[in-house]
């Protein structure tokens, strides 16, 4: 049941649209509660809690920060790289990004 609440909690965020991937993410990798997990995610980028929520917002931030979007524009971060920052701005491991760095590709 945990990944299908994890998912159902994200997709009510607005999921990649706003910042729900992220914040079931650090629910998913630290065992966070969901409000604790939105604290985190909140100042880890620099928005209010009441941000994450909001697309537009979240889109602009996405963009500055190049941590990947639904519709990416061109030159925008995708796939591991939007995963490479995304590890970088959240301080979390990811083991794509993990495995990629320890064979010296990253």
């Amino acid at each position: 049941m945990g990944m299908a609440i994890s998912h159902a909690i994200a997709s009510g965020m607005g999921g990649m649209r706003a910042a729900g991937d992220l914040v079931a993410r650090m629910q998913m990798t630290r065992g966070m509660k969901i409000d604790e997990a939105k604290r985190y995610v909140a100042d880890r980028l620099k928005v209010s809690v009441s941000d994450l929520t909001d697309p537009v917002i979240m889109t602009e931030v996405r963009e500055d920060l190049e941590i990947g979007s639904a519709t990416p524009m061109p030159g925008c971060a995708k796939g591991i790289e939007a995963k490479l920052r995304i590890a970088e701005v959240l301080d979390i491991e990811i083991n794509c990004v993990r495995r990629l760095k320890h064979k010296g590709l990253i």
